[in-house]
């Protein structure tokens, strides 16, 4: 049969943990642990290219296959109420045939009961019907004595004609339930061999999403792993700009010392507070641009830099797990992220890494979905908490409240 809603869930999941294990634990926090850049590392043009054109493949697969689900279910409850059909005539030919077999034996009895009389009369002699018309002296007189014997047995015809009829009648009844048995038996055996059809419909449809499946995780790794490698070479081209920087200073200022308190490196979380800090939370929430599609977690982190609250890296599966403790709604302030772990709204992605977003006050959540959106508290809700729930919390567990 076709997979319901929790069989894909669990191939999504399980989809998930293969992409985990692949990746491994040290080069997944080595990708989302690195600064995020005003323009993210991007995998080649080629890789993003055949990974959307697999992923829209997969989705078109995947409506089919849901298509023939649902084509499927329609049926078997069709099919369900043809039985219940077959069962409910049957119950009416039986209840028919008991009141024929109930009918057969009166009619018999009553039968039986007028022989028995005419026996009885035969052997008292002279009072039976015979001896009685043969004593007719006349035609006249025959006459009369037919006229009262019919008179006499006119009761006991009309009981047998009355049973005769209704037993005829019950014949006709039966003949006809059985009748439309036949026909629900006939559309019982047609309903059968579709949904034979369409499972192996869905059988051959099932291998083909399978093996997309498989295609589009082989091209996220790739993606990924493209990403990585480019992260990596700006974060060590960063850091070389930052060593030549830090050595022209010392030669600059040699034995003298810096005032201030020191200096924020990127990736270092800072322990700010207050208003300010939420503020300037909102305000780079509605400046900073979407890093790309399915980069949630990487504007998140762009706009807590651009505020200059810190830098905090991971996906929203990290951020989730890391930071986000309550549900309820008393608790939540200005500058807190809204996330989730897992939901099935927007396919693998969704499954595999959650979503996550900032909440900016009068009951609206801003997040990155390709472009930056603005949803009401409920909407995010309603679209984000289909699997593990939406949660929220602050960042890094620095209140700016």
């Amino acid at each position: 049969m076709s997979p319901n809603s929790d069989s894909i869930l669990s191939q999504e999941l399980s989809r998930r943990t293969a992409l985990k294990a692949l990746f491994g634990a040290a080069s997944a926090a080595v990708l989302f642990g690195l600064p995020a850049r005003a323009h993210a590392a991007e995998a080649s043009k080629e890789t993003t290219d055949k990974l959307n054109a697999a992923q829209a493949q997969l989705d078109e697969v995947q409506a089919q296959l849901d298509s023939i689900a649902n084509e499927y279910a329609a049926l078997a409850n069709k099919n369900a109420q043809t039985l219940n059909d077959i069962e409910n005539v049957q119950g009416k030919i039986d209840d028919t045939q008991a009141q024929i077999d109930e009918k057969k034996a009166e009619l018999k009895k009553k039968r039986n009961d007028l022989s028995d009389r005419v026996a009885a009369s035969y052997k008292s002699g002279g009072t039976n019907i015979l001896s009685l018309l043969l004593a007719s002296g006349s035609f006249e007189e025959l006459v009369a004595n037919a006229h009262y014997v019919e008179k006499i047995n006119k009761s006991d015809r009309d009981a047998i004609e009355d049973i005769q009829t209704i037993q005829e009648e019950l014949d006709a009844q039966k003949t006809e339930l059985e009748s439309q048995k036949a026909d629900l038996e006939k559309l019982k055996d047609q309903q059968t061999a579709q949904m034979q059809d369409m499972q192996a419909k869905q059988q051959e449809v099932q291998t083909v999403l399978n093996g997309l499946s498989d295609d589009v995780r082989e091209l996220m790794a790739q993606r990924d792993s493209e990403i990585l490698a480019a992260a990596q070479a700006e974060e060590a081209a960063r850091k070389a700009a930052a060593a030549a920087a830090a050595a022209n200073k010392n030669n600059s200022y040699s034995g003298g010392s810096s005032s201030g308190g020191g200096s924020y490196a990127p990736g270092t979380p800072q322990q700010n507070a207050g208003s300010g800090k939420q503020q300037a939370v909102v305000n780079a929430c509605y400046s900073t641009p979407s890093p790309g599609q399915n980069w949630c977690a990487a504007w998140v982190t762009n706009v807590f830099r651009n505020a200059g609250v810190g830098y905090f890296g991971g996906n929203a599966c990290d951020m989730f797990n890391a930071w986000c403790y309550s549900s309820d709604r008393s608790a939540l302030r200005v500058g807190m992220i809204v996330a989730d772990s897992s939901h099935s709204g927007t396919g693998a992605p969704g499954l595999i890494y959650g979503h996550v977003g900032i909440y900016v006050g009068g009951g609206i959540v801003m997040s990155n979905e390709g472009a930056i959106t603005s949803k009401s508290l409920d909407s995010f809700i309603s679209f984000y908490g289909t699997g593990s729930g939406v949660r929220w919390g602050w960042l890094g567990g620095i209140a700016l409240s």
